[in-house]
């Protein structure tokens, strides 16, 4: 039994050593904290100080997570983003010490998944981390389809008119949220309690959503000529027939 009680925690230790986290924050004393804490629970951490140093690195390494500071001296962070963003749908959690909703927004419109206003706790910090890797794993649990719209969830992937979509990993869990919705409205407060876990937060999620909302849209209906994706005025979002 205890053999067996071993071998289970060292198959843990090693998956958590396999998943290889960027930390990406120019304060130093931060990043060593970022560092030492990820370590500590099992992940195998890289930092980057500055922008052009996080660059060459997300250019030339596969990272499971991001954990990307804003504000970098050499490159900001949203340049940062754009180049990780265009090598896939790697979880990104912003680090912001800029507590305005344009900001926020600004960075989630970008591409990342989360964000967190410093300062913050660790443990949240650590929750949010494997929140998104979790997230991030594919599901066995078949296809989902609207009209021409495939969504595949074993691999997460989608395609429209077989064409494959690019979306960020919180665009591919809402947009699989309101498939598996289809024909029913779905309201910014299941969208938060369901997609984004939250059920009490200091600042509404509303802006955020409606930002994913809309960058969704112009993936999922560019070209088309029959919409899927529907604004119920007032009430939420309804993906499939018509919008009353």
């Amino acid at each position: 039994m205890r053999r067996a009680r071993m071998a289970i925690m060292q198959t843990f230790r090693f998956r958590f050593a396999m998943t290889r986290i960027l930390v990406v924050e120019d304060e130093l004393k931060v990043a060593r904290a970022l560092h030492d804490g990820l370590a500590a629970a099992g992940y195998t951490v890289a930092t980057a100080n500055d922008g052009l140093r996080a660059l060459e690195l997300v250019t030339t390494t596969d990272f499971d997570l991001l954990v990307l500071d804003v504000m970098l001296p050499g490159r900001s962070g949203l340049d940062v983003l754009a180049a990780a963003r265009s090598r896939g749908p790697t979880p990104i959690l912003l680090l912001t010490a800029l507590d305005a909703v344009e900001d926020r927004v600004r960075g989630l419109d970008a591409g990342a998944d989360d964000y967190l206003v410093k300062p913050f706790a660790f443990a949240e910090l650590l929750a949010r981390v494997r929140a998104l890797l979790r997230r991030g794993q594919p599901e066995a649990n078949g296809t989902l389809v609207v009209a021409d719209l495939v969504v595949d969830r074993r691999t997460r992937t989608v395609t429209r008119n077989t064409r494959p979509l690019e979306l960020t990993l919180r665009e591919y869990e809402m947009l699989e949220y309101l498939v598996r919705h289809k024909g029913e409205v779905v309201s910014r407060a299941m969208l938060a309690r369901d997609v984004w876990r939250e059920t009490v937060r200091a600042t509404s999620l509303d802006n955020v959503i409606d930002v994913h909302i809309a960058r969704l849209r112009r993936k999922v209906d560019h070209d088309s000529r029959d919409r899927l994706i529907h604004t119920v005025r007032g009430v939420g979002f309804l993906v499939g027939g018509q919008a009353p």
